[in-house]
């Protein structure tokens, strides 16, 4: 498919929205009473820093609903305004935030059942609204609604759209995709469906093995029959049909799932870049490599945001989003990496009574915590992903106020 082509033509037809439906201040008035907090505006007006009995609540500069996010719901909610009658779907979470997308169903919005591992788009009929959420749809699945007859409501992320075009230059000049993400991802999912040839590699240490198999060849073709075999199991769902490492990494491009760790997306282009000057020389290095800068300024922001804070002395770190928002994770992992206690939440009910927290281990499971809050005195640094409301956050707070309070009683007594 010329996803070129298929897109431009989109653009064109009146059954697909990509702006404002012209709801904007009713919506605008709407998201302010339900997701806007007072005591997270006192904070920030406070220099980040709140102070409440023996809590002292330090909060990330940088933290919350990006531009992207809170554009991609005022559309969800303008879809429904603006088609009060018609049958509404969604092909995937408008955000990963449980409390926003069961808000999205509240309002008669229907989410694409998943079956065995894929979207069930025959529920999905001529003349429905469909709406692609923030991390972008794939190419396939905007052709099949269009097809369809439906009416798109496309709140891809700005950000998503740029790293398409990124790829869709990789494609032009014959290069494969190096894709820096998670290859199961909604948005990278979305990104590789506009290559013709990618790999997808999840971190540093994956882009070392790729950037070994270039450098180096075996002694043998049957060696070298071997080692290609072992570099597509190992890379199995994450690369495109018929992918053949031994003549798709002769030339390469580097893109990026919006929301992964800057640092690294930075370090793994230079590897690539060094890996092909190395074998290709300086002046056929632009024959072989291209990179674009595809970093998220809205992720950026919140990690520098957090290195930022794990610089400063907190007692504990409470992380508030999405348990599938990647973006959130990357934010875990900089507390862990510091050795500070860390702990994820969902959702402010996540903290509960007697001190305790249900919370998912970095890479790992849920578990609850006993005794959280140490005891005394403390400061806990608080940030949330690009996907978590302000009032998320206020509830958070407040409940970490009324645990110290109840045990300030207690000890008290």
């Amino acid at each position: 498919m010329d996803t070129k082509a298929f897109k431009r033509s989109l653009n064109h037809s009146d059954k697909y929205f990509r702006n404002s439906l012209g709801h904007g201040k009713d919506v605008a008035d709407q998201m302010q009473t339900e997701y806007q907090s007072s005591l997270i505006q006192k904070i920030r007006d406070n220099n980040y820093v709140l102070t409440e009995g023996e809590v002292t609540i330090s909060l990330a500069k940088s933290f919350g609903f990006c531009w992207g996010v809170e554009r991609a719901v005022a559309m969800a909610y303008e879809t429904r305004q603006h088609f009060p009658s018609e049958r509404i779907w969604i092909t995937n979470e408008i955000i990963h935030n449980p409390g926003v997308n069961q808000r999205l169903r509240d309002m008669n919005v229907h989410f694409i059942e998943v079956i065995d591992g894929e979207k069930n788009f025959a529920v999905v009929g001529e003349g429905d609204v469909v709406i692609l959420p923030a991390f972008g749809a794939s190419v396939q699945e905007m052709k099949l609604l269009n097809d369809k007859g439906c009416t798109i409501v496309d709140t891809t992320c700005p950000w998503v759209s740029k790293v398409w075009n990124t790829v869709e230059k990789h494609k032009k000049k014959a290069h494969t995709s190096i894709i820096h993400g998670k290859y199961q991802h909604e948005e990278t999912v979305a990104t590789s469906s506009f290559a013709e040839t990618y790999l997808v590699v999840l971190n540093l240490d994956e882009a070392q093995y790729v950037a070994d198999y270039i450098l180096n060849k075996a002694e043998s073709p049957e060696a070298q029959q071997r080692r290609r075999d072992e570099f597509l199991a190992k890379f199995e769902q994450a690369y495109s049909e018929g992918f053949d490492p031994d003549q798709d990494l002769e030339r390469i491009g580097v893109a990026n799932q919006t929301t992964m760790l800057k640092g690294e997306t930075e370090a793994i282009g230079k590897l690539f870049e060094h890996t092909m000057l190395q074998k290709y020389g300086p002046q056929s290095l632009n024959d072989h490599f291209l990179a674009f800068n595809t970093i998220c300024d809205a992720t950026q922001e919140r990690q520098d945001a957090m290195f930022e804070l794990v610089d400063e002395t907190v007692d504990v770190m409470l992380v508030i989003g999405g348990y599938n928002s990647s973006n959130t994770t990357h934010l875990q992992e900089i507390a862990i990496e510091r050795n500070i206690p860390s702990y994820h939440i969902d959702a402010p009910e996540r903290i509960g009574p007697d001190n305790r927290i249900e919370h998912k281990l970095l890479h790992g499971d849920l578990t609850v915590t006993e005794n959280w809050l140490p005891a005394g005195p403390i400061t806990v640094g608080v940030t949330s992903g690009a996907s978590t409301p302000d009032r998320a956050v206020e509830a958070s707070i407040e409940r970490i106020f009324q645990l110290k309070q109840q045990a300030a009683l207690v000890t008290a007594d």
